[in-house]
């Protein structure tokens, strides 16, 4: 009987990083049965990705309710998956990364009897409050998974560190790289509107600036000094400045008082994941607190800010491709004039391996776990290209 794979996601994030190995198990169709389940914990940014990249999902959770919290999600999501699990019997669970749907679907699993496979394994910040609650979903979904699979040597580390089975871990790099070759090449043979829009109104002879920021420990003063560092930029520099505003109210107020008023600063709704990743193809800086980010920024060889005192993927800091600058308004707006007016310095990332991997985490993931199928595959790609 062919294996049963359940790959189960709720965000946004969660869903570009999902797409390529779901894409992968869908082409191995002959080897796999394969669902997807969905907890709609971001319940339009999810759809548009799914939409994306052509996938549907067989289970859709539909967790979110006005009011909830953390409490009430996790409950409602470990409460469903259940008839899920039941229904389908998999054989495997694939959870991502850090999210309330990751931890919760990986309990549920363990509950059920079912191996889960943790992919982005072993990120770790040691400081169980910041993300918050990301640090501890991420140590928690560890300690229920059977398969880990690490996007790099120091989460791999993390892990042994933890005392996992060693056997039970692979290096894979990280499938947000493999979705992001994935969907440069989608927009290069398909019209979109959104970057036509943004084409419209964005003055590409000036350098762009895109910003993203939406972390619950940047809240309050840290977005009051990101936003000042911003409009300080805006009004001693040529530059046009994009900042897609997450729709949070607690990001939107700060934003829309201390930006609205700057004729170089464009403030629009939360992107489509191909105009964003269009958009971090233009951008001559990028400033953000988005992990994602600082993840596929180095592919394209952009400069990355990153808004956060620690993180979670210090592999980018030690390699050069990302600098910590927090929320301090100095650092902020020296080190973005530094990259504005250093030529050699920008072009110096474009150099830089980046260490989150080739593109080819999904292949990777496969080949470890179901070896066979990965040579059939294999065999079958090989095949095409010959004739």
């Amino acid at each position: 009987m062919k294996p049963k794979i359940l790959l189960a996601f709720g965000t946004r994030p969660e869903a570009i990083k999902m797409a390529p190995l779901a894409i992968m198990f869908q082409n191995l169709h002959e080897s796999f049965e394969m669902r997807i389940c969905v907890t709609g914990q971001h319940r339009e940014m999810l759809d548009q990705i799914m939409q994306f990249f052509e996938l549907s999902a067989h289970y859709d959770l539909n967790v979110m309710r006005p009011g909830q919290n953390l409490f009430s999600l996790t409950s409602r999501i470990i409460n469903d998956m259940r008839p899920v699990l039941e229904d389908f019997k998999p054989d495997y669970v694939f959870v991502h990364g850090d999210t309330t749907t990751s931890t919760a679907v990986a309990l549920a699993a363990f509950y059920s009897g079912c191996k889960v496979a943790h992919v982005e394994a072993g990120l770790r910040t040691f400081d169980k409050w910041a993300p918050f609650p990301e640090e501890m979903n991420r140590n928690l979904t560890s300690k229920l998974a059977d398969i880990h699979f690490a996007p790099t040597r120091l989460a791999r580390k993390n892990l042994l560190n933890e005392a996992i089975n060693p056997a039970s871990i692979a290096v894979t790099g990280n499938t947000v790289i493999d979705a992001l070759h994935l969907g440069l090449e989608i927009i290069d043979n398909r019209p979109s509107e959104y970057i036509d829009k943004l084409k419209g109104v964005i003055d590409l002879q000036k350098p762009v600036i895109l910003v993203t920021g939406h972390r619950r420990e940047n809240h309050g003063d840290g977005f009051l000094h990101i936003c000042a560092a911003l409009r300080e930029v805006a009004l001693t520099e040529d530059v046009n400045i994009i900042y897609p505003v997450h729709l949070n109210p607690n990001v939107q107020k700060p934003v829309y008082e201390l930006l609205s008023d700057l004729p170089n600063v464009l403030l629009i709704e939360p992107q489509p994941y191909e105009s964003f990743i269009w958009l971090m193809s233009i951008a001559t800086v990028i400033i953000t607190d988005s992990g994602g980010v600082q993840e596929e920024a180095p592919a394209l060889g952009k400069p990355v800010l990153v808004m956060r005192d620690t993180t979670e993927r210090p592999e980018a800091v030690d390699a050069g491709t990302v600098i910590l600058v927090g929320t301090h308004q100095k650092k902020i707006v020296d080190c973005t004039r530094e990259l504005l007016h250093d030529k050699e310095l920008r072009l110096s990332y474009s150099a830089i391996s980046n260490p989150y991997g080739d593109g080819h985490a999904s292949e990777k993931i496969i080949q470890f776990l179901f070896p066979d199928a990965y040579n059939a595959y294999l065999k079958k790609k090989l095949t095409r290209i010959a004739d």
